[in-house]
Parts: C-alpha cells; structure tokens; sequence
C-alpha cells in the first residue's frame, strides 16, 4: 500500500502558518476517514484537523508546539485509497472552537523572589553520619551514637554545639528532619494558548508605555445598594459587584470618551468608539481570556449581570464564539475575593485603558470626629502614556470614584 501525506490545509483567510498543539495519534495507529489526527492553532483559532483517509500513520510531520506552514506535510498515512482522489484540494475544517483571546488585561502573575538553599541542610535518616575526628572521638569517649545526634553544621555535619545540645536534652535523640533533598528540573514547553498570551502581553509591555493611577474608594454605599437590590429581585440574576462598576464605567465615559479608544500605533491613528464593549478578564482551565460585554451602555444592572454570567461561563467551558472574544473597546479586570490591595494592570492593545478592580475590605476611616469602620476598595487604572495624560488619567480615576461612591449619581443624566 502507498503511502500518502496529509497536508497542514489552508484553516484561514491569511494565515500562513499553525501551531502543532496536540496530537490525537500515534506511529502505528488505524485511522478512519475523519478521525482528528491533530490540533493546531493560528491567531485566530483552534481547529481540529481530519484524516483524509484510512490507513496506518506512519510519520508525524512535528513536535508539540512546533510551527508548520500550510501546505506542510501534517502526517504520512499507509492507505489503500485511490491516490488520483488526492489531486483534489484540501478544504479547511470548520474551526472546533474558538481560540480566547488572551488576557493582556491581566496584572502580570506575582514574582516572588527564590529562598536561597539553607547554609546547613539537615542530612535525612539514611545518610551517614559527618562529623570531624575530634567530635567522632568524643561522641565515642561519651559512649554515644553519631547516628542519634541530628548535625546542624554545613551539608549535615555534627559539630561539637549539636552534642552539647544531645547531652543538655540527657541524652534524649534531637529532632531529626523528615525532609529530603530534591533533585531535578522539569521542563514544561510553551505552547498553544500560553505562548500566545506571553507573546502578547510581551508586545503590549514593550510598545505600550504605562501609566498606572492607584486610588481607594469608599463601596459602602455601593455595597448596601447591592445588598437591597439582590434582596428583591425574584428571580432575576444575581448582582455582583462587576454589573454596578460596569455601569460607573459607561457613565464616566461619557465625559471621557477619549478612554474608550483604539490606539492605531503603526497608522498613527485613535479610533474614539460610541459604543462601550466591556472586556472581562476571565480565568479558565486553559488561561486567562476576555470575553465581552457588548453595548454595556444599554444594559440595565440585572440584564448585564445575566449576560456576565453566560459570558463567563461560556469562556470557562470553551463554548464561546469567536465574536464573543473579540472587539473590546476597554477592559475590567478583577482578581475577585483573593485579590491584591493594589495592582498594574497591563493594557489589552489596541485600547488605551483598562480598569482594575482590587478586593473589598473594612478599613478604619476618619469622619472627622474618630474612626468608623468602611468597606474600601482600591482601584487600580492603567493608561496608555502616548495617548493619555498623566492628568486626564487621573481626572478620570477621580470620576470613577465619585460614582462608586455616590452610587444614584450613576443613573443621573447630565
């Protein structure tokens, strides 16, 4: 039987070239006439690619995470099939699901610095002994056990402090450590959805010059409307605190258009959008995406907390539609509950801004006359610096805050 190659198809209008992120076969394995042999990624989407025939798979063209142009042989096929059916050209598959876009909304992951190794390991109960010839003759003169005395000197070494402590203890065993030493390194390769947000939020990073404005708002009266709200709404959805900061952000847009923008580096250009499509920074199994609240300006608080909530659901499933994953004009992101008191949040280019929502908590607040407990949040806002001032940014900010806290100056016009 001859062997036939299946080519990477054409999977999009421009696309040049895929990503290898997955293999569903194996050298040897039988395949069936559309079985998926792979999965590869453009920037666009994810799709799912199909044996054209069956037979046995006899090569792979790729490792994981490798790129392929279209047109490349995708996998080599032991097949019976009338090789003149191979002159037709290939199609390409309906995408399988939506590639999320990636959230260089985001606030970049934590870096903690690495603890440095301990200057004196405790050696584990199977290592030998170490001590020097002068405390082996003394442990031995006092009739003891090396084996019994827990060393606390370089690389485990008893010293003569660990038999004075021994002896002070009468003679008892010290502590000895339960923890071994680990060894080795795993080497985990980017690819997929994770190199594409590390490449994009390395690009926003590198052309997008920040500026973040920090500021702590005072959501008690916000959180007491949220409260009654919830308290009679039957069975419409559930209001969280996103639908009310939602509704703060369309309000204060409408006196600073110039945030609900599209920054044009290359042309030189800033697209000023009339309609707010809200990016949500969602957390899924597979990373960090953004789907988006469209037409956020006309959405009532129970009608935005509903599509939220179908939103991120299907982000988080990966039902979620190409059109649902792009097209933001600006972004929220939270860290929910968990959240930091502060953070930087990075720019989801094209927009020019994004909203960072920090976590709620009592602080003391002085009314004048002593402190009383509020419930505060801090707001972290970044602005793209080419085009937003220092000052507007911060005008902005203040805005914000006054409708968060003043919550009925939300639903007032003018």
């Amino acid at each position: 039987m001859p062997n036939l190659p299946i080519k990477l198809p054409d999977v999009g209008e421009g696309v040049t070239e895929a990503e290898l992120v997955a293999w569903h076969v194996e050298i040897g394995d039988l395949v069936r006439e559309d079985d998926v042999i792979a999965e590869v990624m453009t920037d666009k989407a994810t799709v799912e690619i199909p044996s054209l025939y069956e037979g046995k798979i006899v090569a792979l063209g790729g490792e994981i995470g490798e790129v392929l142009a279209i047109g490349a042989d995708l996998v080599q096929i032991e097949t019976d099939a009338d090789v003149a059916s191979t002159s037709a050209p290939q199609q390409a598959p309906e995408p399988a699901k939506p590639e999320p876009v990636v959230d260089d909304a985001a606030p970049p992951a934590v870096r903690t610095k690495p603890t440095s190794a301990p200057l004196r390991p405790h050696r584990s109960q199977e290592a030998p002994a170490m001590a020097s010839p002068a405390v082996r003759a003394r442990v031995r003169d006092a009739g003891l056990d090396l084996q019994h005395i827990q060393g606390t000197g370089p690389a485990g070494r008893i010293t003569n402090a660990d038999v004075d402590t021994f002896l002070a203890n009468d003679g008892a065993p010290t502590a000895r450590s339960t923890t071994t030493r680990r060894t080795g390194t795993e080497e985990i390769k980017v690819i997929g959805l994770r190199r594409k947000i590390a490449e994009r939020m390395t690009d926003a990073n590198a052309r997008i010059p920040h500026i973040t404005v920090v500021e702590e708002v005072d959501v008690t009266a916000l959180e007491d409307l949220r409260a009654k709200m919830n308290a009679t709404r039957g069975d419409k959805p559930k209001l969280t605190v996103f639908p009310l900061v939602s509704a703060a952000l369309c309000r204060a847009l409408t006196d600073h258009p110039e945030m609900n923008a599209h920054f044009d580096d290359e042309g030189g250009v800033i697209h000023r959008h009339a309609p707010v499509h809200i990016g949500m920074a969602t957390a899924t199994e597979a990373g960090l995406v953004v789907p988006v609240l469209r037409h956020a300006e006309a959405l009532g608080l129970f009608d935005c907390a509903g599509e939220i909530a179908r939103l991120s659901n299907a982000a988080r499933t990966g039902e979620a539609t190409r059109e649902e994953l792009t097209g933001s004009t600006i972004t929220i992101t939270s860290l929910g509950p968990l959240g930091a008191i502060a953070t930087t949040p990075i720019i989801n280019a094209p927009e020019v801004a994004i909203l960072g929502i920090n976590k709620m908590e009592t602080r003391p607040h002085w009314d004048g006359h002593g402190f009383v407990p509020r419930l505060k949040m801090n707001l972290s806002a970044s602005f793209d610096h080419r085009v937003i001032d220092g000052w507007n940014a911060a005008v902005f900010v203040q805005k914000l805050k006054t409708l968060l806290e003043t919550p009925a100056l939300i639903f007032v016009d003018g």
